[in-house]
């Protein structure tokens, strides 16, 4: 019997069109476009300026407090501005646009394909390198990986749980990089395990992918206190609550973190930056990505430069196919449409899904017919149809009270409804506005 969380979800078709494919290497662009704004927490603070030479690696902006996480350039050349540039919000940010001249790495960068397995850094040494590092959770949420690993006053971890799930349809980057880096990510969460002073680490990887766990198990061997658990398929296993129950049967509080039941979670992309960052003195400029979608002529898998423009990876894989009405940054589940495909491509970007016309059209929305689909299938044990009706009657207080900062947006409600009704749009705007209430009062 497959481990799986204990609450709702669902298992919409998988489509993993780009399994099959390995890594490849994008081209280095002509212009790369470095917003200083890639992570959770406050925005990293410039620190070169127009007409400055930068090498592939420098910090170009500093973390701003102890919630940011440094960002640097990832190409060598001139920086040609520091200005408000359209990111893939949609929104003008802050970034550092530097012409490519070259391709420059600062020395002490080790670029060798030789595996390290011996760790020498401290447990702070550890720490201190992955926040200078600049590393943030690669499963798409970019929150910054040095504070997950210091763990607060009073609180103990007694379990590093390793997200290699990859629940999103379509995505299958995390897939390869488990193929391709296996002996890596096992350093990298020796790491971890060493940050986080704790025998246990627990790969969690979904039966859909039984080579990755195969491959992930046979090298497993080699390392103590490492053990590999397959889950059975179902969206969201990838979510931090879920995958703490599937792995531990540990429930999270409402409104606590993983810490409070001894958990932390990593993603897998993330022990693998964090093995070039402490063995092979590597910062976060660079990762995989998916780009997929029914219509592409080559899904397929990127390593891609932060900064690389979101039209030359959709190139590489064959170019825009004429029907796309689509573009969306991420999963079909989580992930949000791009408003242009010149934005650049970040720390964050786990993937590109081209999708036709008929895939994205929206249906009729139709009056709730009391089925109570929705809240069967919600893996936070919430109430859907009532959160959607409370934040379109601006109800912020009672939103509030009836949990909805618990919604991880995982969009099984609207997934499942057969009224075709946009619950997580109004849940996304009503957790907005009680978000900001909440905030206000501290």
């Amino acid at each position: 019997m497959l481990k799986t969380f204990s609450i709702g979800g669902i298992h919409p078709q998988e489509n993993k069109l780009s399994a099959n494919s390995a890594i490849q290497e994008l081209p280095i662009p002509q212009i790369a476009t470095i917003p200083i704004a890639q992570h959770i927490g406050a925005p990293a603070k410039v620190i070169v300026k127009k007409g400055d030479e930068v090498k592939v690696g420098q910090v170009i902006a500093q973390a701003s407090g102890f919630v940011s996480a440094n960002i640097h350039s990832s190409v060598s050349g001139t920086v040609l501005k520091v200005d408000d540039v359209m990111d893939a919000t949609g929104f003008r940010r802050t970034s550092v646009v530097i012409k490519v001249e070259g391709d420059e790495w600062l020395e002490h960068i080790d670029r060798s394909e030789e595996l390290v397995t011996e760790i020498t850094l401290t447990k702070e040494e550890i720490i201190k390198r992955v926040g200078d590092a600049g590393i943030v959770g690669l499963g798409g949420a970019t929150f910054p990986a040095h504070v997950k690993l210091s763990v607060p006053p009073g609180k103990t971890a007694e379990v590093l749980i390793i997200n290699a799930v990859e629940c999103e349809p379509y995505l299958t980057s995390d897939h390869r990089v488990m193929l391709e880096k296996a002996d890596e990510i096992m350093v990298g969460v020796e790491i971890l395990m060493k940050a986080l002073d704790v025998k246990r680490a627990i790969i969690g990887i979904e039966n859909n992918k039984p080579d990755a766990i195969a491959h992930m198990t046979q090298i497993a061997t080699k390392y103590s206190g490492i053990e590999v658990c397959p889950l059975k398929t179902q969206y969201p296993q990838g979510g931090e609550k879920q995958l703490i129950s599937a792995t531990i049967n540990r429930e999270v509080p409402s409104g606590a973190l993983p810490i409070e039941v001894g958990a932390v979670v990593q993603n897998v992309g993330t022990a693998f930056a964090v093995y070039e960052a402490v063995q092979k003195n590597k910062p976060l400029f660079e990762r995989v990505a998916t780009v997929t979608g029914k219509s592409l002529k080559n899904p397929s898998n990127w390593k891609f430069r932060v900064g690389t423009p979101v039209s030359d990876i959709i190139e590489a894989a064959g170019g825009l196919p004429e029907d796309t009405a689509k573009i969306v940054g991420g999963g079909p589940m989580m992930g949000k449409a791009l408003v242009s495909v010149d934005v650049p491509l970040t720390k964050g970007s786990s993937g590109l899904l081209l999708l036709a016309q008929e895939e994205t059209a929206r249906k009729a929305t139709k009056a709730c017919i009391r089925c109570g689909k929705c809240v069967s299938v919600c893996p936070m044990g919430l109430e859907p149809y009532l959160l959607m009706v409370l934040a379109d009657k601006k109800e912020y207080e009672r939103l509030e009270k009836d949990a909805v900062m618990d919604c991880i947006e995982c969009g099984s409600c609207s997934f499942t409804c057969p009224a075709t009704r946009p619950l997580l749009d109004y849940i996304r705007l009503g957790k907005g506005k009680v978000g900001q209430i909440m905030r206000s009062r501290k």
